[in-house]
């Protein structure tokens, strides 16, 4: 089968940095020609920039790949370098987060009050037992405690792994088997859409006897108190966080570790259903993170309020929420609940409250923004923004000329930046003061990153053209396994392309005429139709850019004629409202405007109008169940959905029951 993927939306405008902006940008054009010159000496150089206890002498070994080894004989403390560092050089009165409750409560925590929190914390671990490569599982909603567990268990040596507070009671039990947790840390429970969401019962449960015995490794739970809700105690294993956090004393020294030790571990759903736990270690990770952190969004810490709103069980939340902007000395906003609780604006009225000058978020975030329509936003201040950032899937352009044009006033230049949980930090994105940015492109490789598009044999494919995108040298953030599996990682990641020694992503991209990288969503989404491969992201961009359109999801339906056809799920914005005896003309309407804007080999055979689309809980479009519901079948597996009565509810509107 071919992987050329064939290209048909055209997108020409282009968008220069401004003059002012350019000229006081923190990463200039020259970072390029010193990773060119020396790759290893400038990854060298950027992690110099983190405070090593023990200098490193070797920068890469990559003597027994796809196994790297980043500064190896170096050893740093992350948790030191996120936060006593910062007070030992006087800025422990600077602000660290920013923290808004969902109820409109806040909070805001210093660099010298969060270090007092992290190493009181890391006390308490110490006290039960929990010391270097130990694992703890953190099930906990976005309020500053997560942050301070993820570093506590850093400081001491201790491997993390987030479960994010949306999974049930088997999600979280089989992380933490799979991980042999020795330890949860958990709330009673955090704010979602105006109510008290549980935690606790869900760690009770999955540490009961779920079919196969009760849980044996996890020796305590430590408890935050948030929502107030009435909860179950198990004497001797569970502990209330405010009581043993303020007992603690003080004072710890953050002792350092070689750069190889295991960081965290996160994990990802695998096809096969049994989850993927991605292993991050500590020196290589942390450099990537905070050399993109700094240069991707031009950050000033000293001025800079900055704002992620990814959660801190995806992996945007531990790169660019817990560990890059603590390690730059950064000032961030936190958010504990959902953008539309309790009114559409509440981002909106967050960016003016704090007047944040960096914003970045998801695509499915600003097209959720997009159907709620412009006048939302407009009734706030958003002039502090000067950065804005997205992250999670391929942004259509139409969302990305939204983006720019009402929330950042055509003046905040946009990054839109390539990354997986596996590579751990920002691959592809323009630098803000230097790139001429597209709407919908991921641009070029970050300095020091080396990236291609090559065939199903691993040759490059040039300019103008589409395949698969691979990265063809280690980089500092990359995963160093998947946790207890190094065959399956091998197989996942590095057996299709094995003879290059080249990390296959499993997304498709192409290069235009100028190099520059279009992402064209998973490999698994390309579609088939009469002998053409075509890209969902494209057509959906082409739907996105109907201006009845607010999102789109585009699958490939088995199709006795054509090999595969292309069905499309759309919503449409709240300003267009439609009729049911309007259907009919909109859906033949949108169906010429997909093969007006890419072509005939691309209209939909089937256009449905919904409601809403099945996501994760990150934002991602589960579009494996679309394809169930377009070719007739029983809808499979929806446990990682946010809303897993979506599902029904499209059925329905598609079937007309």
């Amino acid at each position: 089968m071919s992987s050329q993927i064939d290209h048909l939306l055209n997108e020409t405008r282009r968008f220069a940095p401004g003059a002012a902006f350019a000229a006081n940008a923190v990463a200039t054009a020259d970072l390029y020609d010193r990773a060119a010159a020396d790759r290893e000496g400038f990854w060298a150089d950027q992690a110099r920039e983190l405070h090593w206890h023990t200098p490193f002498t070797e920068v890469l070994d990559w003597s027994h790949p796809p196994f790297a080894r980043w500064f190896a004989d170096g050893e740093l403390n992350v948790a030191y370098n996120c936060l006593d560092r910062h007070v030992e050089a006087g800025n422990g009165d600077r602000v660290a987060l920013l923290w808004e409750g969902e109820p409109g409560d806040e909070r805001r925590v210093t660099y010298a009050e969060l270090t007092d929190e992290v190493k009181r914390v890391a006390n308490v671990l110490t006290g039960l037992g929990v010391g270097e490569g130990d694992r703890v599982a953190i099930y906990l909603p976005m309020i500053p405690e997560a942050i301070a567990a993820m570093l506590a268990v850093a400081r001491v040596g201790a491997i993390h792994s987030v479960v994010f507070g949306g999974f049930s009671a088997d999600s979280l039990r089989s992380r933490i088997d799979d991980a042999g947790a020795k330890l949860v840390i958990t709330a009673d429970g955090g704010y979602r859409k105006g109510r008290v969401s549980a935690l606790k019962p869900a760690v009770d449960q999955a540490l009961s006897d779920r079919g196969g015995g009760v849980q044996e490794s996890v020796e305590h739970v430590l408890v935050v108190r948030r929502g107030g809700n009435e909860v179950a105690w198990t004497e001797g294993r569970d502990l209330w966080w405010h009581e043993a956090v303020a007992a603690a004393s003080p004072e710890h020294d953050a002792r350092p570790f070689p750069a190889e030790s295991p960081l965290f571990i996160l994990y990802t759903s695998g096809t096969t259903g049994k989850p993927k736990g991605i292993l991050h270690t500590s020196g290589g990770y942390l450099t990537q993170a905070s050399f993109t952190h700094r240069n991707v969004f031009d950050l000033r810490p000293e001025s800079d309020v900055y704002w992620c709103t990814a959660d801190v069980g995806w992996i945007t939340g531990h790169t660019y929420v817990a560990y890059g902007p603590l390690a730059n000395g950064a000032t961030q906003v936190i958010y504990e609940g959902t953008p539309d609780a309790p009114h559409p604006g509440r981002w909106w009225e967050i960016v003016e409250k704090y007047a944040v000058t960096t914003l970045y978020t998801a695509p499915t975030a600003i097209r959720s923004f997009m159907k709620i329509g412009r006048e939302v936003p407009q009734r706030f201040d958003l002039s502090s923004l000067r950065v804005l950032g997205s992250v999670g899937e391929p942004i259509n352009p139409e969302a990305w000329m939204w983006y720019r044009t009402v929330i950042g006033a055509e003046q905040a230049p946009i990054v839109d930046t390539w990354w997986q949980t596996e590579t751990g930090a920002i691959m592809i994105s323009a630098l803000p003061g230097v790139t001429e940015t597209k709407p919908g492109s991921a641009q070029v490789p970050l300095p020091g990153i080396s990236i291609d598009v090559v065939d199903e044999s691993g040759q490059e494919v040039g300019n103008g053209k589409g395949g698969l995108l691979v990265v063809t040298e280690p980089w500092p953030s990359m995963l160093r396994g998947i946790w207890g599996d190094p065959d399956r990682f091998v197989e996942t990641y590095w057996d299709k392309f094995s003879d290059q020694g080249y990390y296959f992503a499993g997304d498709g991209a192409r290069l235009d005429e100028d190099g520059d990288i279009w992402l064209l969503g998973r490999v698994d989404d390309v579609m088939n139709v009469s002998g053409h491969r075509l890209s969902t992201a494209e057509i959906e961009s082409a739907l996105v850019g109907n201006e009845a359109v607010a999102e789109a999801a585009v699958v490939g339906a088995s199709d006795e004629t054509t090999g595969q056809a292309v069905v499309a799920f759309v919503c449409i914005k709240n300003s267009h409202t439609v009729k049911p005896d309007e259907l009919e003309a909109l859906t033949a309407e949108l169906r010429a405007w997909v093969a007006q804007q890419i072509g005939a080999i691309a209209r939909p055979r089937d256009v449905y109008i919904v409601t809403e689309l099945p996501k994760t809980r990150s934002g991602k479009i589960m579009r494996r169940l679309l394809r169930d519901v377009a070719e007739g079948r029983e809808v499979g597996d929806t446990t990682t959905l946010a809303d897993t009565m979506v599902m029904s509810t499209i059925k329905g509107q598609v079937t007309g029951k």
